[in-house]
């Protein structure tokens, strides 16, 4: 960089060379003065006990360290906002675990207590607000039980998708719209020959053609024809447990489909070993009979809320008077 300087008194112009070399001394040079200067006014108003000396270091000390007390102050308000969230948070997963827990009946998994044993003594508020080491200790400790609440609704929503799992798995499902029920899961009179006999099943009494629907899902094992049961369908839902719809007048799946809970799968009738048109429901495990109504009464709400539609105003199915020896009695609402 060149620079030209012209005055009266030359008679010529004379040029001035900067260089960067130049240019960095002389930034140089004015960095080193204002320290050196105010360390002069401090050593002076140190060493002679100027007034104006010392009022200018005392006032530079206290700008300094009003902002680094205003920096500490916002530093501690945003961590007891912070604090304030997170005891808020807490609250809200300790309520939302809890009303979980009441309305779905799933016990919540035992957490460990964070923290010491018994505790106590007086009540004496403090003096002043804790520190910012002291709220970090705070923030750090509560993170740690929000993170147990997380990990606890998070093993509660698995219990729940478990539970929900089993049930769609387990024919819960009443399997038709029925009129009445005509006889129960035990011991009864044989209507044809006439003698006491073993019913291990829910006979539902239905017109002719009422539509069948899969208590649960599953694939189908039997979709044939059986000289007892007439137009027969059974269902492997896993786990050893299976269904089975009898006395059909129509089959709409084929073995070895798989079938969704609520879907059709055939129509009632009166085919094989039977009086008159119904749906005879039966409900195995490993094989044995089991009692339907154990299954179907648990299922009801479900059944309510199933995607089967009903006729409008339907009542609910409720069975007959007992037969004599009778296990059990049924009562449980039909699919809507």
């Amino acid at each position: 960089m060149h620079i030209i300087l012209v005055s009266n008194r030359l008679a010529t112009a004379k040029t001035l060379n900067v260089t960067a070399r130049l240019l960095l001394a002389v930034v140089a040079g004015l960095i080193f003065l204002s320290f050196a200067t105010s360390f002069l006014f401090s050593w002076v108003g140190v060493r002679f006990n100027m007034p104006f000396a010392e009022d200018l270091v005392a006032a530079v000390q206290q700008i300094h360290n009003r902002k680094t007390e205003a920096y500490v102050r916002d530093n501690i308000t945003t961590m007891a906002v912070k604090l304030g969230e997170m005891q808020a948070q807490l609250m809200r997963l300790d309520s939302l675990g809890e009303r979980i827990s009441k309305l779905s009946g799933v016990n919540a998994p035992k957490q460990e207590v964070i923290g010491k044993g018994g505790q106590g003594g007086p009540l004496i508020h403090a003096s002043q607000a804790l520190a910012a080491n002291e709220l970090q200790r705070e923030i750090d400790r509560l993170a740690l039980i929000v993170e147990d609440r997380s990990d606890t609704l998070t093993a509660l929503e698995s219990q729940l998708m478990e539970r929900r799992i089993k049930s769609n798995l387990l024919p819960t499902m009443v399997p038709i719209h029925a009129d009445r029920v005509g006889s129960t899961f035990g011991y009864r009179l044989d209507p044809i020959a006439g003698v006491g006999a073993v019913h291990e099943g829910i006979d539902f009494v239905a017109e002719q053609g009422t539509r069948v629907i899969a208590s649960a899902g599953g694939v189908v094992m039997t979709s044939e024809y059986h000289a007892q049961y007439g137009n027969m369908i059974e269902i492997d839902h896993g786990n050893d447990f299976s269904s089975r719809y009898a006395h059909l007048s129509k089959l709409n799946v084929k073995t070895g489909q798989v079938v969704k809970r609520g879907q059709i799968i055939g129509a009632s009738g009166n085919t094989g070993r039977s009086t008159g048109s119904h749906l005879h429901f039966e409900v195995r495990f490993k094989g044995a009979a089991q009692n339907p109504s154990r299954f179907l009464q648990q299922g009801t709400q479900m059944a309510l809320n199933s995607a089967a539609d009903s006729k409008p105003g339907s009542p609910p199915v409720r069975a007959a008077a007992p037969q004599k020896n009778s296990r059990a009695t049924v009562t449980f609402n039909a699919p809507r």
